[in-house]
């Protein structure tokens, strides 16, 4: 098989199952990374994501992670929906799967579009989203801004598993500035509090970038800890009530992260949190009403003005 690296599908592109024979036609590229390309397909009048590796021993544990995963999700739609190879043009084989299209923004993104107060609600659903991976014995390993995808409502999906991990197994795929290991927190083991320690790092990351990332390029490799990140924890407002929460992640103290989704929820109905306010269509309507009212004034100045008045409004 051919690494993915080499594989273009163009728009229009039907792939054809090898063995299961199911028909996807591409729309366009979404992403690639490390271990694969995603398309974004169309297969019976419905749109998915198709992730296309290149080494097909390195897709199946992703594929494992999906499985393991699906097998607690009986009563909602499955997010893995078929898995199979395909021939290109040139003779070559690759592994595909087919997962659900999530419709989203990146963490950071939804952010800065919808307000800083969505982010102990989104951190909440993050955190169990975590527990729930855990608990069907994988690890995500990659956890960073760019694979957290958040819906309307705050709901938050987790893509891009090439670096889930089966506890207890070396983490497959990570990335620097949220690995453990970069910041002498602990081993590179695949175990919740590896994702906690990231989760926290991601938090960081979204109100103290700046900082995070010159700590990360200025402290020598062998005089990173913990303790450089747990100085940036109480600094931006929106970090402040969930001071203890996130010292506690780096340091690595939650049993798992149900505990740590647990902890999070009573700092958010603790009082000292923001609620999340979904900017709805109320705020354009009164504008409209307001504009409309204006609109309506400036008109009946304007009949006074030239004598056309209708009778009755005198």
């Amino acid at each position: 098989m051919k690494t993915s690296s080499e594989l273009r599908l163009a728009p229009g592109t039907v792939v054809t199952g090898k063995w299961n024979r199911g028909r996807y036609r591409v729309e366009r590229l979404l992403g690639e990374g490390a271990n694969g390309k995603v398309y974004l397909v169309e297969h019976g009048r419905r749109l998915y994501a198709m992730k296309v590796g290149g080494d097909a021993v390195d897709l199946q544990s992703e594929i494992n992670a999906l499985r393991a995963l699906a097998s607690r999700r009986r009563r909602a739609e499955p997010f893995l929906l078929a898995v199979d190879d395909f021939v290109s043009g040139d003779g070559a084989e690759y592994p595909f799967y087919i997962m659900r299209y999530v419709r989203g923004s990146a963490l950071h993104e939804y952010l800065q579009r919808e307000g800083a107060d969505w982010f102990p609600l989104v951190g909440y659903n993050l955190l169990r989203k975590l527990a729930e991976l855990h608990e069907s014995g994988f690890v995500f390993g990659d956890l960073k801004r760019e694979n957290v995808l958040v819906g309307e409502y705050g709901r938050v999906e987790l893509v891009d598993y090439g670096g889930a991990t089966a506890v207890g197994k070396g983490v497959r795929q990570f990335t620097e500035l949220y690995d453990r290991g970069f910041w002498n927190a602990g081993s590179r083991t695949a175990e919740g509090s590896y994702d906690l320690f990231s989760f926290a790092v991601l938090c960081l990351h979204l109100f103290e970038g700046r900082r995070l990332l010159q700590l990360s390029q200025t402290v020598l490799p062998q005089n990173r800890s913990p303790a450089d990140l747990i100085r940036l924890t109480d600094r931006h407002p929106m970090l402040k009530p969930f001071t203890g929460w996130l010292q506690r992640a780096l340091r690595g103290e939650f049993a798992s992260a149900r505990e740590a989704a647990a902890a999070w929820q009573r700092i958010m109905y603790g009082g000292g949190v923001k609620p999340a306010r979904k900017r709805s269509s109320a705020g354009w309507a009164a504008g409209l009403f307001a504009c409309t009212m204006l609109a309506l004034a400036a008109a009946i100045v304007w009949m006074m003005t030239e004598g056309v008045l209708p009778t009755g409004l005198s």
